[in-house]
């Protein structure tokens, strides 16, 4: 078992703790329960899908980086799937407080990069911000999203945000999670420049049309690919940097172990993640960092 579950888990009720510990004894625990590993888990705990849930939030909290804040938020996704997805929230030392990743946020987008088609919930420690709320609204789950907070009855998204503002509002059709392919190409073959181009074909720009993706190698030589999730309000569009570091951090990985990246856009995008990206991995100790262009379609 990882170490930063050991603790949490030595608290849950023996018949959960029963449950789990086949799942996460595993050292490349993914952070996420398949459908049928949750219907084994409810079988013996005896927990509905909403309870276990929330008795998964001190696991997934676990999972956070919170150098700054010292504040450990814990997320749980349910896919349409049946799968449940960790998320945590994320923060890096030296770097600007807008590269912050939130628990919903990472919880989400883990989905997203699983290949999971929708939500139907999420459930967290703590109330969401406007900022995750107005995230979660690009979602195809759209305000019918469930939102789960201890201690509260279960509500929606648009409960959480009345009077919306979002993807319908700019006529965007294609929402996030909904499934894509771009189609772009680029000359390099090496496996770490494909899967920067399979990240920047499968993200979510419908406002700016400035796909990108990213791929960064760890010292052990995994892969982990991150997408662009851009938002009808703007600013709370994700990075694909932080999508990928969602993915390296929240399967055990660690993000200051990036030896090497490649950042694939197009050649004249209306905004460059380059920037913020090199900023972003020379603070996380990654000096290494190529970026690419895409061919058009």
């Amino acid at each position: 078992m990882q170490a930063r579950f050991q603790a949490p888990w030595a608290k849950l009720p023996a018949s959960l703790q029963s449950a789990l510990e086949p799942i996460l004894s595993a050292n490349d625990f993914p952070a996420m329960l398949t459908a049928k590993q949750v219907e084994t888990v409810k079988s013996i705990s005896g927990l509905d899908d909403n309870a276990l849930a929330f008795a998964l939030l001190p696991l997934a909290a676990a999972c956070a980086l919170a150098p700054i804040s010292h504040f450990m938020v814990g997320a749980i996704a349910q896919g349409s799937s049946g799968n449940l997805y960790f998320g945590a929230n994320m923060e890096f030392s030296g770097v600007p407080l807008q590269q912050t990743i939130h628990a919903e946020q990472c919880a989400v987008t883990h989905a997203w990069l699983r290949g999971e088609a929708s939500l139907v919930a999420i459930t967290v420690n703590y109330t969401p911000c406007g900022h995750c709320r107005q995230f979660m609204n690009e979602l195809n789950s759209g305000t019918d999203l469930h939102i789960h907070l201890p201690g509260r009855p279960a509500a929606t998204l648009g409960h959480y945000l009345p009077d919306s503002f979002g993807p319908k509002d700019l006529d965007i059709t294609t929402l996030l999670m909904d499934p894509v392919f771009h189609g772009y190409t680029v000359a390099e073959t090496d496996a770490l420049t494909q899967a920067a181009l399979e990240g920047a074909n499968r993200s979510h720009a419908p406002y700016s049309n400035a796909h990108s993706g990213i791929a960064l190698e760890a010292a052990d030589g995994t892969i982990y690919v991150g997408r662009y999730a851009e938002n009808a309000a703007f600013n709370p569009s994700l990075p694909p940097l932080q999508a990928a570091l969602i993915l390296t951090n929240i399967t055990g990985g660690d993000c200051a172990a990036i030896r090497r990246a490649v950042l694939i856009e197009g050649s004249n995008p209306a905004l460059t993640q380059w920037d913020a990206t090199l900023a972003t991995l020379a603070a996380l100790g990654c000096d290494d960092v190529k970026h690419m262009t895409f061919l058009p379609k």
